[in-house]
């Protein structure tokens, strides 16, 4: 195997050593149940930027939601000035190659790319958003497994103050891994809440979402803007409370974990230049 110009598996591990030893050594005070902090869910919406009914209905809800938006959708840019006047937390939902050859649309990055193409279609596409703070992966399968790209995807998200999700669109994915070697705020998705568009099945996915943060202290659920979704979130959200459930934006999310530190200093990071970025 050709060894990686950047970063070799070898200089990998070693950063990933030493960011678990650092984690390690934080566990206890990064410990939710530790701070007498209520199980609190946080709910990512892939996909924004298509459907401009349901991407309001979810902008308009009480609860912090965080919205992930694909580049260059034809209700992007509008919804997600939207979602931020209504404090919903803003995600780039970074198009990447799956396993079944689905189309990616613009923005998406391929295991045919070089660095170079990968780092400006990223760049372009982070531009793209208004008000972004983090990054997941839409789709994926095949390029959240492959390690050459997911660094050159890290080395350009480690230069902003963006944290990364990654969404576990396959079990092998070392898209969270290679986050972490860079020392980005990086966590997992838990549960999918709607790969059945029935309200059964998003009731079932989200009690094992509300199951899952009772047992470790937090989770992360990722669902879309369908209707029946929506519906859902509009009833039950606000029922949360009663149950005991708190529900945060993921950045908020991430500070629990971490002993309400914040993710980036002052000045360390460099400023997402807003700009919409042509489609090459």
């Amino acid at each position: 195997m050709k060894a990686f110009s950047r970063l070799t598996l070898a200089t990998f591990l070693a950063r990933l050593t030493l960011a678990t030893l650092v984690g390690v050594a934080t566990s206890a005070a990064a410990d939710p149940m530790a701070q007498d902090v209520p199980p609190t869910i946080a709910i990512i919406i892939d996909d924004m930027g298509h459907n401009l009914h349901e991407g309001e209905r979810l902008a308009n809800l009480d609860q912090p939601l965080t919205l992930a938006f694909l580049p260059y959708r034809r209700h992007t840019d509008p919804l997600a000035r939207l979602a931020h006047s209504r404090s919903k937390e803003i995600m780039l939902h970074i198009p990447m190659a799956n396993t079944r050859n689905f189309s990616l649309g613009p923005g998406g990055l391929t295991p045919d790319m070089d660095e170079s193409a990968t780092t400006i279609t990223l760049r372009r596409a982070l531009q793209s958003i208004p008000y972004v703070q983090g990054v997941n992966n839409h789709m994926g399968s095949l390029l959240t497994q492959q390690l050459k790209p997911m660094d050159w995807v890290m080395k350009e998200l480690y230069r902003y103050p963006v944290y990364f999700v990654d969404s576990r669109t396959i079990a092998s994915s070392v898209a969270g891994d290679v986050a972490t070697a860079y020392q980005i705020p990086t966590m997992t998705r838990d549960v999918f809440l709607d790969h059945e568009q029935t309200e059964e099945f998003v009731d079932r996915q989200f009690k094992e979402l509300i199951r899952q943060a009772k047992e470790n202290g937090s989770a992360i659920g990722i669902g879309h803007p369908h209707t029946v979704t929506v519906d859902y979130l509009e009833k039950h959200l606000p029922l949360l409370d009663e149950q005991g459930i708190a529900i945060a934006t993921v950045s908020g999310l991430w500070a629990i974990r971490n002993n309400n530190q914040k993710m980036f200093a002052e000045g360390e990071k460099q400023t997402i230049r807003p700009a919409f970025a042509r489609k090459d």
